[in-house]
């Protein structure tokens, strides 16, 4: 099948579907490769995970391996995690602290800044050997916005906060309302899925599925209590779905089951009230009463397209997927708490986030069962079509509803075709915004 036409999207009619070979063609995987991992910024890790001089972590993004270091400098670096003389890895540990990086192979050292400052026998080599020349490389593009580090592997790739468009302002509801900043806890979830990794990007903003499928969760959070905050949350709306641009995608809801920075809820326990209480007054004297709703009395998934997905309830959870073939990826995810609070808060955001997205949680055992069902079901290749079709028509989509999938799809799909912008929106909401202007 052609690229253009592996998604029905027919605005007028209100169907959107995508072909199943999107989720099992090695083709089109290397393809997905190509135009969208070698191009657009991917998600390295969090500034903070590096906090004293030496301090470095590991990853692999986009099939590179890859480490970031803090120098002596202070300054964060990101290197290609190959020794330019042979090729070994330099790290070989997830984490650690050193004053020097050495290769296990033949014993070339580097320190932080990447530089090259010894080798066994350099007296062997000519008069045209330039250490400088030979120090550890860095990807074509690092850049970070409020500790979240960025790679990309295209030179020419837009600068970082123009390629996060509408995102930024959500990622700026997570960090803003922490005075002293935020930071990601030492640890990780590591686990993988056999499923197509777009299927997990659909997943995490969903919340049509919540209900079937987490329903045990939801019985867990009642018997907790309910929420008595004393803010009038039922006066809002209920919630919404928004494409953002860029293919990053948010689905909102009101807040009930607590926030972890400034809504009370008896899963944070009777102490905690009142210091939340005293965080959301300030946010309301600092921003103002809507923004502090945004901030403290809503929740919300974010993807930060194609691969990052920050789940901003109860726990703030940063989840990255790695791609590895068409029916499988690794994904880690990390917690994200404020750099300063009390024993008791972080045991029970810790303990939170265990709970739900935990490996043996209420949420993630349930999504990887239904995500690596959905990919053997793809076997029944005689069914070719997914629907992703829920509120296309209506003017203002909720988070049940479904735009916010259709707006990393038809990102996905302008960039399968060598395009680099879609127009994510679904008409009929564009038709109502524009009546309500020309009202206006």
């Amino acid at each position: 099948m052609e690229i253009r036409n592996l998604i029905i999207d027919d605005r007028e009619r209100g169907v959107f579907r995508v072909h199943r070979s999107a989720m099992t063609s090695d083709e089109l995987f290397q393809r997905e490769r190509e135009l969208i991992f070698n191009r657009c910024w991917i998600y390295l890790g969090h500034e903070s995970e590096v906090e004293e001089p030496g301090d470095y972590r590991r990853r692999t993004v986009a099939g590179r391996p890859l480490f970031f270091a803090r120098g002596k400098d202070g300054e964060v670096r990101v290197f290609l995690n190959t020794c330019p003389h042979r090729g070994a890895l330099i790290c070989r540990h997830d984490k650690g602290n050193a004053e020097v990086l050495q290769c296990f192979y033949h014993a070339w050292t580097f320190n932080t800044r990447g530089e090259l400052i010894g080798l066994p026998g350099e007296d062997a080599y000519g008069p045209s050997f330039d250490r400088s020349e030979l120090g550890l490389k860095q990807p074509p593009r690092v850049e970070s916005y409020r500790g979240f580090i960025f790679v990309s592997f295209n030179p020419h790739v837009e600068d970082l906060v123009t390629y996060l468009a509408g995102a930024r302002d959500y990622l700026d509801l997570i960090m803003d309302p922490v005075e002293e900043g935020m930071r990601v806890v030492a640890g990780s979830n590591k686990y993988a899925i056999k499923a197509n990794w777009k299927l997990l990007a659909e997943n995490s903003l969903d919340s049509y599925h919540l209900v079937p499928t987490h329903q045990t969760y939801l019985d867990y959070i009642s018997s907790l209590g309910t929420d008595d905050s004393g803010v009038t949350l039922d006066a809002r709306p209920p919630g919404a779905s928004r494409a953002l641009g860029n293919g990053h995608c948010v689905a909102q809801n009101i807040a009930r089951n607590g926030r972890p920075i400034a809504h009370w809820h008896p899963l944070f326990g009777e102490e905690a009230r009142e210091p939340i209480a005293r965080v959301r007054q300030r946010l309301v004297e600092k921003y103002g009463e809507e923004r502090a709703y945004q901030m403290a009395d809503t929740s919300r998934n974010l993807l930060i397209y194609p691969n990052l997905v920050i789940n901003d309830f109860v726990a703030i959870t940063i989840r990255y997927f790695e791609p590895l073939a068409p029916d499988s990826m690794d994904v880690t995810a990390w917690h994200l708490v404020p750099k300063v609070e009390s024993d008791t808060m972080l045991a029970t955001r810790l303990d939170s986030f265990l709970t739900f997205l935990g490996p043996s949680g209420f949420a993630t055992p349930d999504d990887v069962e239904a995500l690596e069902s959905c990919q053997a079901g793809y076997a029944a290749t005689e069914v070719e079509w997914s629907d992703i079709s829920r509120g296309m028509l209506k003017p203002e989509p909720g988070t049940s509803d479904e735009l916010q999938m259709r707006g990393f799809w038809r990102q996905w799909h302008a960039h399968m075709q060598g395009l680099s912008h879609a127009d994510v929106q679904d008409r009929p909401r564009l038709e109502a915004q524009a009546a309500l202007a020309t009202d206006d």
